[in-house]
């Protein structure tokens, strides 16, 4: 009587079928492990670029106050390019923004939107300072040899209507006024709409970041963390 013998083919078959269906079975868990990362990881990418867009955001502000103390509150920058230029110093020109600070990290073009001293504007912007800063509205920083600011002469209208105006900011639902050149400016400010993971100032939303000179005073550049936490300065 013969015994029955195991099948080489059946069994390598069998193995194989195994060997597929872990496999499988570790592409489905890699999967699931991505779609609960993937949430995260998006939102460290646009913290980055939120932080990126602040920082340059930042050196521009410094720049337009530079350019302003120059001509002696005379005269306000009319685009980007007029800070690239840089300023006269002697026979040669004096660099007031790096070229990458010209980009928007949030925007779509890359452009920045130019924020002329327009009180609706600017007072908003300016009433979201003065209650991040338990009511107070930081002063300009000083001018040239500690002289007072040529900022000033821009701000005192602003000033008036930070008491009488409203605190409307932009609605990103309504068209706004998108000018990335040839007007003078005080400020700029993101073309994006969307809701920020940072808060800056308070505020939340891309749109209603100013970058301005004005207003700040001295070291009071602010940026929160995230929204589910308290609103503290960057180191």
């Amino acid at each position: 009587m013969k015994m029955a013998t195991a099948n080489p083919d059946h069994m390598r078959n069998g193995e194989s079928g195994m060997t597929l269906v872990a496999v499988m079975a570790i592409m489905v868990l890699f999967a699931v492990a991505l779609l609960a990362v993937a949430p995260s990881v998006q939102i460290e990418v646009q913290r980055e670029k939120e932080l990126e867009s602040i920082r340059r955001g930042e050196e521009i502000a410094e720049a337009i106050k530079l350019y302003i103390d120059h001509h002696r509150g005379t005269k306000l920058p009319e685009s980007i390019d007029d800070l690239l230029e840089g300023l006269p110093q002697g026979t040669k020109k004096r660099m007031i923004l790096r070229p990458s600070a010209a980009t928007d990290p949030l925007s779509e073009d890359g452009k920045w939107r130019l924020i002329k001293a327009d009180p609706q504007i600017i007072s908003a912007f300016a009433k979201r300072v003065q209650a991040y800063n338990n009511g107070l509205l930081p002063n300009n920083p000083r001018g040239p040899n500690n002289q007072p600011s040529y900022l000033d002469r821009y701000s005192i209208q602003l000033l008036v209507n930070i008491n009488t105006g409203t605190e409307d900011e932009i609605d990103p639902n309504e068209d706004f006024d998108v000018t990335t050149s040839n007007q003078p400016f005080i400020g700029v400010a993101s073309q994006s709409r969307g809701k920020s993971v940072l808060a800056y100032y308070g505020i939340e939303r891309h749109s209603n970041w100013i970058f301005t000179p004005m207003f700040r005073g001295t070291g009071t550049t602010v940026v929160g963390t995230t929204k589910r936490e308290t609103d503290r300065p960057v180191p």
